[in-house]
């Protein structure tokens, strides 16, 4: 009596039934897998614990002014000793308050506080250039993700995007639980009255987002390694600040040398999005070029951002 025939095992392979998704998953996919080595350096978390501080220190000093314009309005603050002593209304602390940190949930709070946190994230992300997109170019990794069912343009869009959720968890979001947190502490008619201040803080954050990622990218590709990396973000960053005040302040040259300067550049065109007049730009006494000035800069460098970096990887060889 013959035996039926046995039949095959197919070494457990499964048949695909799930759909297959788009190459826009592959940017997802990077920019995870970049935000992953990048929160293992212990580095990153020790610069992100000080904008952790300056945040805190934004959010408790605004219920601080609150306190004393509305809990402590009949106290009386002493101040000195001997023949110099005197009170100070609680009125007095508050206005100097304001003048000094401007903790009143105006233009001037949004735009100190990030300006303040793109200095830390200038410094991540002069740190974490050579993690992100460095490491690729220095060890032939670019191949391996070009060998993919993605293309270039995914590739840098899923860099960008790590850089982007730096940007964004140190400036744009906390400048927004700030807001938030002010509507809470004062009234709701400041949602309303101060909806402007909203869509600035996004518009600054966006300006942010985009000029630094490709600036990043950009010094990236073209160092690779961190310390000549880390050497030229402070040159384009800080050095450009040093000069532009020399040569406006010191010299007396017209104010648009300013704009060789492109974090003052951010600035400015995040005071335009506040709507802040030009003529009260802090200090006073410095002069400044116009916000469209500002603007057309930071638009033309961006844009020779992204034909650095088309020509860059474009000549990457690829293997498929």
């Amino acid at each position: 009596m013959s035996l039926p025939p046995a039949t095959p095992q197919l070494l457990h392979y499964r048949a695909l039934t799930s759909p297959r998704l788009g190459p826009w998953q592959g940017v997802k996919a990077i920019a995870r897998s970049s935000l992953l080595l990048l929160s293992r350096r212990k580095l990153f978390w020790v610069l992100y614990a000080f904008s952790i501080l300056i945040f805190l220190f934004y959010f408790f000093g605004q219920y601080l002014m609150v306190f004393l314009e509305n809990r402590v309005s009949e106290a009386m603050v002493r101040t000195g000793g001997g023949l110099f002593n005197r009170t100070i209304r609680p009125e007095f602390v508050t206005k100097l308050l304001r003048d000094a940190m401007h903790m009143d949930g105006s233009a001037d709070t949004f735009g100190d506080f990030m300006w303040t946190e793109g200095y830390i994230a200038m410094v991540i992300l002069a740190f974490a250039g050579s993690i992100i997109i460095g490491n690729d170019f220095q060890h032939n990794s670019l191949p391996f993700y070009l060998s993919k069912p993605i293309s270039r343009r995914h590739y840098l869009f899923g860099k960008a995007l790590a850089v982007a959720v730096v940007v964004n968890f140190m400036t744009t979001i906390p400048a927004i639980s700030l807001f938030v947190e002010y509507g809470f502490i004062d009234t709701w008619d400041y949602y309303i009255d101060s909806f402007r201040l909203l869509l600035g803080i996004l518009a600054y954050g966006a300006a942010l987002t985009v000029t630094l990622s490709l600036l990043l990218l950009v010094t990236a590709t073209w160092l690779r390694r961190t310390v000549p990396l880390v050497m030229v973000w402070t040159a384009v960053f800080i050095l450009s600040r040093t000069v532009h005040r020399w040569l406006v302040d010191q010299l007396m040259l017209s104010p648009r040398w300013r704009l060789v300067d492109i974090w003052n550049n951010m600035y400015l065109f995040g005071q335009w999005c506040f709507g802040t007049d030009h003529d009260l730009l802090r200090p006073r006494s410095q002069p400044q070029p116009a916000y469209w000035e500002a603007t057309v800069v930071m638009v033309a460098v961006c844009v020779f951002c992204v034909l650095y970096l088309r020509r860059r990887v474009r000549a990457v060889e690829v293997v498929s």
